[in-house]
């Protein structure tokens, strides 16, 4: 598959302080690539040295064979971009947005057509400042396909958004892949990105601690499937004891480690003999944003105990 997105080595420095610390990872095209980290990461800087809009300190960056510092005027008419928390001109409507922007690039697109697109035609003639929240990110991801752009870079488009205003935006994304564009993903709702990526990266203290596919991070750094019961710590010690399997209880819940789908039904067929008291049960595994959550605290907590006194 065609590399819309090439980093390797890539470092920037603010004086002593490495943002960014030789990271490298790669974008196939027509993908959804979604680059997560909790704040401070270096996310955003790594972002926008791929926009061009701030210069590296070491390292190669090829975005659609394309050098984002040096060759940023012809990059920008290929890219389209969402920033967080878009803002606009506040008494613009949205059908002179995209007219204002088409006049920009040079484009003949329909602002009826790209604004039925991010659902937000009813809203055609209304200002800006009295749309809401939702309404501005999706004029906002209008604005960034004006262009006809191979890539999309969308900034935690969803940030702040109703489940619906969310689901509407997924809709979006999902068009953009289906039509072969690729789609640089940041977002802290990790449920988003487990659902929505094709690829991922985590990065943090300017570090890609994990990439991959959702799956395969899941697999590689994810705790092993779990059976869980409503039942009593007695219950839990009866189950280890009888099949070896570890069990935890807490909160009238228990959580039993599966190594294989045989052991299910190991773990029910044990629960019904024991003759103590349970009731619903279901299978359980970790999400991205558990493995999320456990690599960024297994860092933090290593960084804490390097730095401790001795």
């Amino acid at each position: 598959m065609p590399t819309a997105i090439e980093v390797r080595g890539l470092v920037k420095r603010y004086g002593p302080l490495a943002a960014v610390d030789g990271i490298d990872f790669d974008v196939p095209t027509g993908t959804v690539f979604a680059f997560l980290g909790p704040n401070g990461a270096g996310k955003t800087t790594t972002t926008e040295i791929l926009e061009g809009l701030r210069r590296r300190t070491e390292g190669s960056v090829r975005v659609l064979g394309l050098d984002p510092w040096s060759d940023g005027t012809a990059l920008h008419r290929r890219i389209g971009v969402i920033p967080q928390d878009f803002r606009f001109f506040e008494k613009i409507t949205p059908k002179e947005a995209v007219e204002y922007y088409r006049a920009l690039f040079g484009t003949d697109v329909d602002p009826g057509k790209l604004l039925a697109q991010v659902e937000l035609l009813d809203k055609v003639s209304a200002r800006f400042d009295t749309l809401s929240g939702g309404q501005k990110q999706k004029l906002g991801l209008a604005l960034a396909l004006t262009n006809d752009p191979e890539i999309c870079f969308l900034d935690e488009p969803t940030t702040g958004l109703d489940p619906h205003a969310r689901r509407a935006i997924w809709a979006v994304i999902r068009a953009l892949r289906r039509e072969g564009r690729t789609v640089f993903l940041t977002t802290h709702y990790l449920e988003e990105a487990e659902i929505l990526a094709d690829h991922v990266a985590i990065i943090h203290h300017g570090r890609v601690i994990a990439a991959g596919t959702p799956n395969e991070i899941i697999r590689a750094h994810g705790r092993p499937a779990r059976l869980r019961v409503e039942g009593s710590p007695e219950l839990a010690a009866y189950l280890h004891a009888t099949l070896g399997l570890t069990a935890f209880a807490e909160g009238g819940r228990i959580d039993v480690e599966l190594g294989s789908a045989r052991d299910a039904l190991r773990v029910l067929n044990a629960i019904e003999s024991s003759g103590l008291p349970w009731s619903a049960f279901e299978t359980a595994q970790d999400t991205l944003e558990d493995v999320f959550v456990r690599l960024v605290g297994q860092m933090d907590d290593g960084a804490l105990k390097s730095e401790a006194p001795t």
